[in-house]
């Protein structure tokens, strides 16, 4: 059915159900790049509709799979939550080559992890499958196949290492250094460590993910649990099960990895685990993820080695993505005293929202982490007013929701210009009576605001902090309307009070500034200085062009951001 078809309101309800349900079953499929776009494409009528639910509809499924088990409770020995395998479908005793399965010893969402014995060289070794992995989905043979190619091209004595790939009856595997001890998410299960402690045990760790990236692979899932640890108190890293590989420094790396990666890094797929995940993971804009996503995690790391506790977590898998992508981490120091400022200022380098103010490599990590160790000044605490400046008017990792809002701000614009018009029009036409100028600003304006809050509604679902944007803005027109009532009550002329108009409009760019992009001080500068060039022509009596004056500049305050960022979105 097209959208060309005549349709009652039952029948575009019974439609749009059609296409999400087909969208959603088809989604799953290798060839469902382009499924959303040609929806849209066939029922341009349901197009908001569409974008919304499925969002709202992938979201969800990825929330669910997040709530599966932690991925792989490692290759050290400890106790799996969801126990062994049963006794009947255990393949311990099985010889995989030269390999005999002796124990399981992790299991999680992305394979099993067995203690096996390599009698050609007579030593223990991991191994990791996926049992029955005929009846398993195509996105865990993958990612088990990515484990093994990016884990075997890495070489570094903090990363564990796979000795050797293959497949049995169908059954991909690989084995890898049996490392006997505990991971650090059993460790910080103690509480947390001492500041010096936590650095020297996070550095080799950041080395070898530094190692990583110079070779052109993404981790992607940091976390304690993919942190081993040897009896000695040696780190490893393991658990490249979402890495990705990505072009070097000089772009010598080729990327590759065929339908199978890229079913895997799919835009909007949600990749990682929530309280370690960066903004950007957290979003499921894997089109963003690169080394500062790593960065991120290792900040976060190192944060619940400082305080017993990751930075970011809630009730729910949902609710732990919804803080990690809008609200900053609590104060470590309030936290745990004991930590000093310039250790704190390091782990917030990292959990910086924005990409571009963490670290740009771990090996910038690495060296504020050693100087700290040799009590040294650190990076992250030394700024130049260059840098103040440009982090002032910088955007803010809430910028992206204003896609959502750049045709409707472009239409503000307008409606606001034209409300201008008509003001000065009746003013200049002699109308001294109150009653049609609140008709226009106070009944007009809130009407126009409900058809607003209605488009916006329908374009998906809405974020906190859209909601406190919306909430700004409807005390600035309550303010507005409230001029109406002030003047009336110190018996003045209508729009005696209209140069206020501008100093409400920059208080609310003013917060817009702080909320969403640094650009809009600029915006408020220039409705403070309008509201003053208001005062001045309200002087020479009325009737005059004031109010056409803050038309003409606030509708352009709203106009160009959003003509801005409605081409982001038709982009993107």
């Amino acid at each position: 059915m097209t959208a060309s078809t005549e349709t009652s309101g039952d029948d575009r309800d019974e439609r749009l159900a059609e296409v999400l349900d087909r969208l959603i079953n088809d989604s799953q499929s290798a060839s469902s790049a382009g499924l959303l776009d040609k929806a849209v494409r066939e029922n341009p009528d349901l197009e908001s509709d569409i974008r919304g639910l499925y969002a709202t509809a992938m979201i969800a499924a990825d929330v669910a799979l997040l709530q599966s088990d932690e991925v792989s409770r490692m290759i050290a020995g400890e106790t799996p939550d969801e126990g062994p395998a049963p006794a009947s479908t255990s393949p311990v005793g099985l010889m995989i080559g030269e390999y005999e399965l002796r124990e399981e010893i992790g299991r999680g969402g992305m394979g099993v992890v067995y203690r096996a014995y390599q009698q050609s060289l007579d030593r223990t070794v991991a191994l990791k499958m996926i049992p029955n992995a005929a009846f398993a989905a195509s996105h865990d043979l993958a990612r088990l196949r990515a484990e093994a190619m990016a884990a075997a091209r890495l070489s570094h004595p903090n990363i564990v290492p796979v000795y050797e790939v293959g497949e049995y009856d169908g059954q991909p595997w690989f084995s890898m250094q049996f490392v006997e001890g505990t991971t650090l998410s059993t460790r910080l299960a103690d509480g947390p460590m001492t500041a010096e402690d936590a650095v020297r045990l996070l550095l080799p760790v950041v080395r070898a993910i530094d190692s990583a990236h110079q070779a052109g692979v993404l981790h992607r899932d940091l976390k304690p649990s993919n942190i081993l640890i040897k009896k000695a108190g040696e780190p490893f890293v393991t658990d490249f099960g979402l890495a990705k590989r990505v072009p070097l420094a000089d772009d010598s790396l080729v990327i590759s990895g065929g339908s199978d990666e890229a079913n895997l890094t799919q835009s909007g797929a949600i990749l990682g685990t929530p309280s370690w995940m960066s903004p950007e993971q957290a979003a499921g804009q894997t089109d963003a993820i690169d080394v500062t996503s790593d960065i991120y995690s290792l900040g976060a790391i190192l944060f619940a080695m400082l305080t017993g506790r990751p930075p970011f977590q809630a009730a729910s898998p949902f609710d732990t993505l919804l803080m990690v992508m809008e609200q900053d981490p609590p104060a470590i120091r309030v936290l745990n005293s004991k930590v000093d400022v310039d250790l704190e200022m390091v782990v917030l380098k990292c959990l910086q929202k924005p990409r571009d103010l963490r670290y740009s490599s771990a090996r910038e990590l690495v060296e504020d982490l050693t100087a700290w160790l040799n009590r040294e000044p650190v990076s992250a605490r030394r700024s130049t007013i260059m840098n103040v400046m440009s982090r002032l008017f910088r955007e803010s990792h809430h910028v992206t929701i204003l896609r959502n809002w750049g045709l409707l701000w472009m239409l503000h614009s307008m409606v606001l210009l034209m409300l201008c018009l008509l003001t000065n029009a009746c003013q200049f036409a002699g109308v001294t009576s109150r009653l049609p100028y609140v008709g226009l600003w106070v009944v007009g304006l809130g009407l126009w605001a409900a058809i607003f809050w209605n488009l916006r509604s329908r374009s998906g679902p809405i974020t906190s902090i859209e909601r406190q944007v919306a909430h700004v803005w409807g005390g600035s027109m309550v303010a507005s309307s409230m001029l109406f009532a002030v003047e009336s009550v110190m018996n003045e002329p209508v729009l005696k009070f209209s140069p206020v108009l501008g100093c409400i409009a920059g208080i609310v760019f003013l917060a817009k500034a702080g909320m969403l992009s640094g650009r809009f001080y600029i915006h408020a500068i220039a409705m403070f200085a309008t509201s003053i060039v208001m005062a001045a022509i309200q002087r020479q009596g009325t009737p005059n062009f004031s109010i056409t004056l803050f038309g003409v500049v606030s509708g352009l305050a709203f106009f160009l951001p959003g003509l801005k960022y409605y081409r982001q979105q038709k982009r993107a």
